[in-house]
């Protein structure tokens, strides 16, 4: 799987230790930073990912700031993505599960590193279940 993550300068740790758990789960995946813990403005790498998942480059994006609400605005901004800011492991799998989100959004200043890696875990592994749920996606997609 193909997988893209980026963040701010308030999500640097997290997304550093989310790139080694994919790895561990053999991705290929792609780090578009920022490296730095100089403020950068976030809308410019959820964008950036949202349009890569999109485009259909990559199949899933992440994305980190400090609450990670900016970027699931940012990104859910973009014809084709369903970003999920999620906080624990049960709404990365009903984000999965129900909604087929393609872009996982979370907050460095709101998670640990372990649940983090564990929310990260859940939704890299939960498939979407179709059925009655793709109806509503479908709908969800007309929007844009």
């Amino acid at each position: 799987m193909r997988v893209i993550i980026g963040n701010d300068h308030a999500g640097v740790a997290v997304a550093e230790a989310l790139v080694e758990v994919l790895r561990e789960m053999d991705c290929e995946v792609k780090h578009i930073g920022t490296f730095s813990t100089e403020s950068v403005d976030y809308p410019d790498y959820a964008v950036q990912v949202a349009k890569a998942v999109a485009s259909g480059e990559y199949h899933r994006g992440i994305l980190v700031c400090g609450t990670g609400i900016g970027m699931s605005i940012a990104a859910n901004k973009v014809a084709g993505v369903r970003a999920a800011l999620c906080a624990e492991p049960y709404s990365a799998a009903l984000s999965r599960l129900h909604n087929d989100a393609n872009v996982l959004c979370l907050g460095a200043r709101v998670l640990g590193p372990g649940l983090a890696e564990e929310i990260l875990r859940t939704w890299m592994t939960t498939e979407f279940s179709g059925d009655r749920h793709q109806r509503r996606v479908d709908k969800i997609n007309s929007l844009d």
